[in-house]
């Protein structure tokens, strides 16, 4: 399925072009967390996003018995509880954070439905037996539908075998959070929701991807009222085989967008933060993966000594971090200032993000 019967035309935008456009941009707004990207959403637009989530969720097996809790962060939290409001006999959002807390909610509540990231469920997998000294069974979880970050090898598998749940991973958009497709297995392609909508583009060009190679998940919004002649690229790529027929997964990103525990984190705009605090000379942003949550340390070094050890220009940077998004990012001062300046650098542990340039990746 490298693109819509029709073909592809008009606008070719990216989650920059998105957040450029939001000023200008009208109706209800799904808003990422940095507000780096503005989806916007007409009443009929919404409509179609629950009813896809909705879909997603009856794929999952979830229906009219269940009780669904939502653990994922806005603007996607809100819409999958409300989507599942119409599936479920009960639904609510309670957000990415607090792993006790969200025992709290699923007991109180008596889900039998988790919607997470895989490495948040996973998580708080790891805690109910190392902090708790829970048994995830007391649970009574039925279903988990996982979503909005690239699972680890055998995550679905280990989840399904210590909640004794059936396990779905859904792939859904990265500007609004409604779900686009699903699949039952790791091993699987991904079933679209419907006819149209993803589609496989190449790196170095507007059109279509070839086989045999990495190409990006597209969507192609063609009933939406404002993008309906667009062509959204996601940051998002798979690897395709020797056809395009299906769309794989995606096991990567690319772009000046890296995902961190399902948030979209801008480089150029840490950049340009980063270049307001005198006397910062070069910095690298490492996102690594040793355990069930992926992390994030920036390490920033001083164009002079005076600056290494100083408290003050810490904090500042500290704070400014904590301003720019809501993802912790861990701070260390190389212990060698280096006066001449170089651009910013991103390593990706995990091997997921494959490059801020789209053309240079092969």
């Amino acid at each position: 399925m490298s693109g819509p019967a029709g073909g592809w035309g008009g606008r070719w935008l990216t989650r920059d072009d998105l957040g450029a456009a939001a000023g200008s941009a009208t109706g209800l707004l799904a808003v990422s967390a940095d507000a780096s990207c503005a989806f916007p959403l007409a009443p009929a637009d919404r409509a179609a996003a629950e009813e896809l989530t909705a879909a997603a969720l009856r794929t999952a097996g979830v229906g009219g018995r269940d009780r669904v809790v939502v653990a994922l962060a806005e603007p996607a939290g809100a819409l999958w509880a409300s989507a599942a409001a119409g599936v479920a006999a009960a639904a609510a959002s309670v957000g990415p954070r607090g792993r006790m807390r969200l025992h709290h909610a699923l007991t109180t509540l008596r889900a039998t439905t988790l919607v997470a990231t895989p490495t948040g469920a996973m998580d708080f997998l790891a805690r109910l037996h190392l902090e708790f000294l829970l048994d995830p069974l007391d649970l009574g979880l039925r279903h988990i539908v996982l979503t909005g970050e690239i699972a680890s090898q055998r995550t679905p598998a280990h989840l399904s075998d210590e909640f004794e749940a059936a396990v779905h991973e859904v792939y859904a958009s990265p500007f609004s959070g409604a779900a686009l497709a699903w699949r039952a297995s790791q091993d699987d392609p991904l079933t679209p929701l419907a006819d149209g909508l993803l589609g496989l583009a190449a790196l170095d060009k507007d059109g279509p991807a070839g086989a045999g190679g990495p190409a990006e998940l597209v969507i192609t919004p063609s009933g939406h009222a404002t993008l309906g002649d667009a062509v959204l690229r996601t940051g998002q790529v798979a690897r395709t085989g020797k056809s395009v027929d299906a769309v794989p997964a995606p096991a990567h990103t690319v772009g000046e967008h890296v995902l961190v525990r399902g948030v979209w984190l801008s480089l150029p705009r840490l950049g340009r933060t980063l270049a307001k605090i005198d006397g910062v000379s070069r910095w690298e942003l490492t996102v690594a993966r040793q355990g069930t949550l992926d992390s994030a340390v920036l390490t920033v070094t001083f164009n002079r000594d005076s600056l290494v050890s100083n408290p003050m220009w810490r904090s500042r940077i500290q704070q400014a971090l904590r301003a720019l998004t809501p993802i912790t990012i861990g701070l260390e001062i190389a212990p060698e200032a280096a006066e001449a300046p170089a651009p910013g650098t991103l390593n990706d542990l995990r091997g997921h993000h494959l490059g801020r340039d789209r053309a240079l990746v092969t």
